[in-house]
């Protein structure tokens, strides 16, 4: 498989949004306070930037209002798979949340000219079951169908339906204008729902400020713009099935610095997934004998 600009920027996206659930289980802040802080401190950084450097272009009206949608879009999903995090398991809420590949299939089928092809199903089969091998068949038998259950699945709607339109716009709109409107109105969506809501703004520790400064130079301005060139260039089905991978690398992460275990399963589990993942790269017809021959 050739390794073209596009595909390593959605590795390194991957590789930066991994950090994020092992962040947020350290619940240094509450779940929708640290999604507002992710993305007001990610616009601060980035709106001088943009503006020195003249590379901020105002879209048309109506690329305009769809970028700030995917804006609420994306700050919606962080807010509530945030919470689900911290009000149930990280794996339940990964788990359903990653259910996202689907939701964006059935979306790209009904709403986009481009459908998702053969391979793109069969490996978004092949990834589901490596994930369900990876987090273990048990884990099924005790799910809690409750608020944070009904988040994370939420979670995921939200975020396939931001990749869909996100690809929508990023065909007339450049990344870095893109970003600059959506993130504006994350904030300020954000901004108003915690101000609504009594979220304290205030009183974190250290360690909590510099996890929430980190959450948005890292999560969300480094992997955000990686992934929303990759989402300019590929196809959206191939971008959020690609992202189950970073299950694979929180697992390795949370090993290394949360001390958890990495047990045969998961690695039998996380080999699966990401040969899933493979599959929907290869655009021949699939069959054992080409199946790892190069594109």
């Amino acid at each position: 498989m050739k390794i073209t600009k596009p595909r390593l920027a959605l590795i390194g996206g991957i590789l930066c949004i991994s950090i994020f659930p092992i962040l947020v289980k350290l619940k240094l802040a509450p779940g929708l306070i640290s999604a507002f802080y992710r993305m007001f401190f990610a616009v601060t950084l980035l709106l001088p930037y943009v503006i020195l450097t003249k590379n901020f272009k105002i879209p048309n009206t109506k690329f305009m209002l769809l970028a700030a949608i995917c804006g609420i879009l994306f700050a919606s999903d962080v807010a509530v798979w945030n919470i689900a995090i911290q009000e149930s398991s990280a794996t339940q809420a990964s788990l359903l949340t990653n259910l996202s590949p689907l939701w964006v299939g059935i979306g790209s089928f009904f709403f986009l000219k481009i459908k998702p092809a053969t391979n793109f199903w069969i490996g978004t089969v092949v990834s589901l079951f490596g994930m369900i091998t990876l987090v273990g068949f048990s884990f099924f038998m005790e799910l809690n169908f409750d608020q944070a259950f009904l988040f994370a699945v939420l979670s995921g709607i939200l975020y396939s339906i931001y990749l869909l339109v996100s690809k929508n716009v990023l065909s007339q709109v450049d990344v870095l204008s893109f970003m600059t409107i959506s993130l504006l109105a994350s904030s300020l969506y954000l901004g108003i729902l915690c101000l609504a809501l009594n979220e304290p703004f205030t009183g974190f520790s250290n360690t909590g400020w510099f996890v929430l400064l980190l959450q948005a130079v890292i999560c969300q301005l480094c992997a955000w713009l990686s992934i929303s060139y990759a989402t300019q260039h590929m196809r959206a089905t191939r971008v959020s099935l690609s992202l189950l991978s970073q299950a694979v690398i929180t697992s390795i992460l949370a090993w290394l610095f949360l001390e958890e275990q990495i047990t045969l399963q998961m690695v039998f589990g996380g080999v699966i997934l990401l040969f899933g993942i493979r599959i929907t790269f290869y655009d021949k017809t699939i069959s054992f004998k080409n199946l790892f021959a190069k594109n």
